[in-house]
């Protein structure tokens, strides 16, 4: 039962215990606050305000772009990132790919599967005709760690279906069930901190947005 815990850490990181408390951050600003609060710490970075919208411009990651601030119930939950010059179907290809190895190769993410695009795939046609989305998701690794805490948690979720004899000698099938649920758990709370992009394409031009989300100020259904 360690050596599956184990595995089931080192797959998918580590988890902040208190989770709340650690958001996902934009710039070493955490998603978080009132939209005129992001606003003012925006610009202190050097972003501007655009008279024709109500985004700010600016540049990020060597592209020029557009910072919209998305909040909900008064509390920002969505950052998005737009790019102000669009490319051609291949440059975008090339785009998408390397901010794919960007984040893989960024100690401050992890991701669960390789989204890069293969040479040979036709985005114009698989975006037009069959309506395929290209994106890309990966999770903010959280800042405050406790090891223990997280394979206590983990262990009472295990011993809500398995007695404690069967947790001390699974079977095969047993042990396949319980990484899973181990590894559904920690996925649950790295969801929290997702970042994500994804092509968006209008007449033969193409875009990257890129989204940091701090899932704990989405709307839940609650105004409904």
């Amino acid at each position: 039962m360690k050596n599956l815990l184990l595995i089931a850490m080192s797959l998918m990181f580590s988890i902040a215990v208190h989770a709340q408390k650690d958001v996902t951050q934009f710039l070493g600003i955490p998603v978080d606050g009132t939209k005129s609060e992001m606003i003012q710490k925006l610009k202190a970075k050097g972003y501007r305000s655009n008279p024709y919208n109500d985004f700010l411009s600016g540049e990020f990651n060597g592209r020029d772009v557009y910072i919209q601030i998305m909040t909900n119930n008064n509390k920002v939950w969505r950052i998005g990132v737009v790019d102000s010059n669009s490319d051609d179907e291949k440059n975008i290809q090339i785009r998408f790919n390397n901010l794919c190895e960007q984040f893989k190769n960024n100690s401050k993410y992890v991701s669960l599967e390789d989204y890069s695009i293969s040479d040979e795939e036709d985005i114009r046609y698989e975006m037009n005709v069959k309506n395929k989305r290209y994106q890309a998701i990966f999770y903010q690794k959280p800042e405050n760690i406790d090891s223990v805490a997280l394979k206590k948690e983990i262990t009472a979720i295990l011993l809500s279906k398995y007695s404690e004899e069967q947790l001390a000698n699974p079977t095969e099938e047993m042990q396949s069930d319980m990484l899973k649920l181990s590894l559904e758990y920690m996925t649950e709370k790295l969801s929290k901190k997702t970042v994500w992009f994804m092509i968006d394409g209008k007449y033969g031009e193409y875009r990257i947005i890129i989204f940091y989300e701090n899932e704990y100020n989405s709307a839940t259904g609650e105004d409904l």
